[in-house]
């Protein structure tokens, strides 16, 4: 079955509700492709998701090259990279023969990946702004990409200096002051006191940024196995 990422808890479009039919009946039907390709358009303009009617598009593509559109599968793999860390890029990518692969905008979307999978976000976000015609011609591309370089902060980091928060999310002066309110305020950030760019930011513990928090499960083994194995040594 098909699910679909919404934004805000908003219901399905009737378009995405018939998609959802038409793949159930038969994903391999090329009669279904202009759906398909309208259902992206949609999920540019409503910033929804839904991988699942992605790759379906993308493999009838396969079997129907010449009904290709490379403007339709670009906007795919955008929608792709706002999804990360998830690794929907490199399943779309898979399905994206080669002789496309070599276009321009696609070599420019695989550099973009590359940096976001590094966490190179300067090198991202001026190679973004190289291709505005590609990545703002999806909504919410930026705040999606802002969102995924937190992630990794949060994850990496316990401490973060300001500029290296500015220079992972492409935001700087008065506009950086609202996020950091934003995220004390929601989120369980602190900002230490200092002025500018000396600020130093606390992020919120996790497992990952705080080992000492994590439960490693796999290597504790109850009392009770324990009781059983004695037995068995004697």
């Amino acid at each position: 079955m098909v699910q679909e990422a919404t934004n805000g808890g908003s219901e399905k479009s009737q378009l995405a509700i018939t998609v959802e039919q038409l793949i159930a009946v038969n994903p391999y039907n090329p009669d279904i492709l202009p759906d398909l390709e309208n259902y992206v358009n949609e999920q540019v303009l409503s910033q929804t998701y839904n991988l699942d009617a992605n790759l379906c598009l993308l493999r009838l593509y396969q079997f129907e090259p010449d009904r290709m559109s490379t403007p339709i599968v670009a906007r795919i793999l955008v929608k792709a990279l706002m999804a990360m860390p998830a690794p929907d890029y490199s399943l779309c990518l898979f399905l994206i023969p080669d002789r496309v692969q070599i276009e321009e905008q696609f070599k420019t979307l695989n550099v973009l990946s590359h940096f976001l999978e590094t966490a190179r976000f300067r090198q991202f976000w001026d190679e973004a702004a190289k291709s505005r015609h590609i990545v703002e011609a999806v909504s919410g591309f930026e705040q999606a990409i802002r969102a995924y370089a937190v992630h990794v902060l949060s994850i990496t980091y316990q401490k973060v200096p300001r500029t290296i928060l500015a220079e992972a999310i492409n935001i700087e002066g008065v506009s950086l002051d609202k996020f950091l309110e934003h995220q004390v305020s929601n989120n369980g950030w602190v900002v230490e006191k200092g002025q500018g760019k000396g600020q130093v930011i606390t992020l919120p513990p996790t497992e990952f940024n705080h080992p000492e928090l994590k439960k490693n499960t796999a290597d504790s083994v109850p009392l009770e196995h324990i009781t059983r194995i004695f037995p068995i040594l004697g």
